[in-house]
């Protein structure tokens, strides 16, 4: 009997030890997921952090290259609303018979054309890093349609102009022109033959209407680059 009790007895230590060491792994166990888990949540704070810093660094990138854009742009824009102005008061001075020289420094204003290209560079690094990587969806749809867009009918229009001063222009001035410099002056053999004309009025005329096509584009470049840059300013302040 007191065997029997003795055996009771060694069962009932040994289902304790068991009880105990099996608490015992539990609790490790669960100590090793928190500490798995506080790992995964330290090392995706430090890939928030990561992501946080290299966003503001590359809207910054694109910040500056918007800067340039904007000056260069605005160059392109002046020239062009300066030119438009020029063919407009000729075309009246033509209908008034007046061929004085002053016109001969207009022309050298409007028988010319503007190249601009894009300082893309900071966004071409976004694209290749992903674009998601811009977390305000306004300002990546900004960007989106700036680069892919816009500036598409910025170039398109800049170079419908230039390709109509080499397609029409450049035979008109060697073969009607006795002296040309570059933004300065068009001398025409004869001023009063050339500009009665029917067929200069229309080169002027065909000229114009491509140039207010490219301001109209221009000043929308303008437009959304002042929209993208104050978006940023929340990022580069920051």
């Amino acid at each position: 009997m007191i065997k029997f009790f003795r055996k009771i007895r060694q069962n009932l230590l040994m289902e304790n030890k068991t009880s105990k060491y099996f608490k015992y792994a539990i609790g490790e166990i669960v100590l090793v997921v928190i500490g798995i888990l506080i790992a995964l949540q330290i090392n995706n704070w430090n890939d928030y952090q990561k992501n946080q810093k290299y966003q503001k660094e590359i809207i910054l990138l694109i910040d500056q290259n918007l800067k340039s854009d904007s000056i260069a742009i605005s160059k392109s824009l002046n020239k062009s609303k300066i030119a438009i102005n020029y063919t407009n008061r000729l075309l009246k001075e033509v209908t008034s018979k007046n061929y004085a020289d002053s016109l001969n420094f207009w022309m050298g204003k409007i028988i010319r054309f503007e190249r601009f290209k894009s300082q893309s560079s900071a966004f071409e690094v976004l694209k290749s890093k992903g674009i998601d990587i811009i977390e305000d969806n306004e300002l990546l749809l900004a960007l989106i349609s700036y680069y892919d867009q816009i500036l598409f009918n910025v170039y398109q229009s800049l170079n419908d102009v230039e390709q109509s001063f080499q397609d029409d222009w450049m035979p008109v001035l060697r073969k009607e022109m006795i002296d040309y410099k570059w933004d300065k002056f068009c001398k025409p053999i004869n001023s009063k033959e050339f500009l009665e004309k029917s067929s200069t009025i229309t080169l002027f005329k065909l000229y114009n209407d491509n140039r207010e096509g490219g301001v109209f584009n221009l000043e929308s470049a303008l437009s959304k680059i002042s929209e993208i840059r104050q978006l940023n300013k929340k990022y580069i302040n920051d």
